[in-house]
């Protein structure tokens, strides 16, 4: 009797172990969990973003919906992780999902993000319940050059090293005088500004390097579910052009804001969230 009670001890105490473990953080993204309902959704911040980017959106739904809100390694004082990759993130998220077992979930991503999310739903198509890509181009270097074509194993060590020898002073200097090209609202200039001071710089200058080398153009065609695309303002005026480059993804919304640039949950907050509060629970 006294050894079955320690077999049943041993068990309960090795279910325990598991269970903590299986629940420890062993990705290499940060997640910050919020909300509470049966539908999941992801949000994934844009380049050298933090998942903060997102908060005064996931409030409007934290009420009916597990939100699920990632910062990227490297950026906005998340540990970088060693030699990353576009695709390997993505590969990631996906390895996050089957793991956590969340069923079709909405993603929602900005910029890089949105990327990310374009990158998913192509490869995963009966993972995704739908997807939200806020200001994202399946190949933002064609915008320029339609007739770009990626590089196999494109070298970004000239770019690494340039960010690198930086210092902080000037590191700051670039981003302050780079951010009121993508954000109109000048309250949250110097926050957005210290996502960017704040992320790895070798990851920084690696990730901008890869994702400008990322071609997404033919690959979105098997996108399945239902997808929203948000864009920027001065976008309307290249709308040829934005077309030309989802012309492949079948189910895509294409929506330009009224008002401001690349920040659109700032500087077009009322129709970025009336815009997403009608898509997301569309049946």
């Amino acid at each position: 009797m006294k050894k079955r009670s320690i077999l049943v001890i041993a068990s309960l105490f090795t279910t325990f172990l598991v269970n903590v473990f299986a629940q420890t953080n062993t990705y290499p993204f940060d997640i910050q969990k919020s909300g509470q309902g049966k539908q999941t959704i992801i949000f994934i911040p844009g380049f050298a973003s933090s998942g903060v980017v997102w908060d005064e959106t996931k409030s409007h739904f934290e009420e009916g919906y597990t939100c699920y809100t990632l910062t990227m390694p490297g950026f906005a004082g998340v540990k970088p992780q060693p030699n990353a990759t576009f695709e390997k993130w993505a590969s990631e998220i996906v390895h996050y999902i089957q793991e956590n077992n969340f069923s079709k979930p909405i993603i929602v991503g900005h910029s890089m993000g949105g990327g990310l999310a374009l990158a998913i739903a192509s490869d995963y198509p009966e993972l995704i319940a739908k997807i939200i890509v806020v200001d994202a181009l399946p190949c933002l270097p064609a915008l320029m050059n339609p007739s770009f074509k990626s590089k196999k194993n494109k070298d970004c060590t000239e770019m690494i090293k340039q960010m690198t020898s930086m210092s902080d002073e000037q590191f700051h200097q670039m981003q302050s005088m780079t951010i009121p090209r993508f954000l109109e609202d000048i309250t949250k200039s110097e926050l957005v500004v210290s996502w960017s001071v704040k992320s790895d710089r070798k990851t920084f200058a690696q990730m901008y390097c890869d994702f400008s080398n990322t071609d997404l153009r033919d690959r979105i065609k098997t996108i399945k579910c239902p997808s929203l695309i948000l864009l920027e303002a001065p976008f309307a005026k290249l709308k040829p052009v934005i077309k030309e480059q989802y012309k492949n993804l079948k189910t895509a919304k294409l929506e330009f804001a009224g008002k401001g640039l690349h920040f659109i949950m700032y500087d077009d907050k009322e129709w970025y969230l009336n815009q997403l509060e009608k898509f997301i629970t569309s049946k």
